[in-house]
């Protein structure tokens, strides 16, 4: 596959082979023969699956962590399932993590807590009335592996 045409062609019909023979151009220096466009799409729509995992794994701790925090007729039952539940979001978060994606996550962090609160919300039937509106939880907290409230 030499020519960027036929490259642009197999990015239709079969994305997994054009990525393979993306790198290889990529790897042997073969700038000029990469299909870029669709190259540009590809890195962008990556940048946005890295986003939206780490910002639905934040949103699953910050739920759990309200659970935990403020449901209490419910503590009881579900206390254990919880904690564990925030344990497995955080280690998968921990895995996922670099800077560009922290900083995302500290910008986003409000509207991520709004989502979560939202989901919590609904959950409990808005039987919770102490619940905070704003995020009173920092990223740092959300992220360590020991803190609950």
């Amino acid at each position: 596959m030499t020519d960027n045409l036929s490259l642009k062609k197999l990015y239709e019909t079969d994305e997994h082979l054009w990525l393979e023979e993306t790198i290889k151009l990529l790897k042997s220096n073969h700038l000029e023969e990469l299909d870029i466009e669709n190259l540009i799409e590809e890195l962008e729509s990556l940048g946005r699956r890295d986003k939206a995992k780490v910002a639905s794994l934040l949103e699953q701790i910050i739920r759990h962590i309200l659970l935990l925090q403020y449901w209490q007729e419910e503590l009881e039952l579900n206390s254990r399932y919880w904690k564990a539940e925030v344990r497995g979001f955080r280690n998968q978060l921990k895995r996922h993590l670099t800077t560009n994606l922290y900083q995302f996550l500290e910008n986003e962090l409000p509207s991520i807590y709004a989502d979560a609160l939202g989901y919590v919300i609904d959950k409990t039937e808005g039987k919770l009335n102490n619940l905070p509106q704003s995020c009173t939880y920092t990223l740092q907290q959300l992220l360590d592996i020991d803190y609950l409230p």
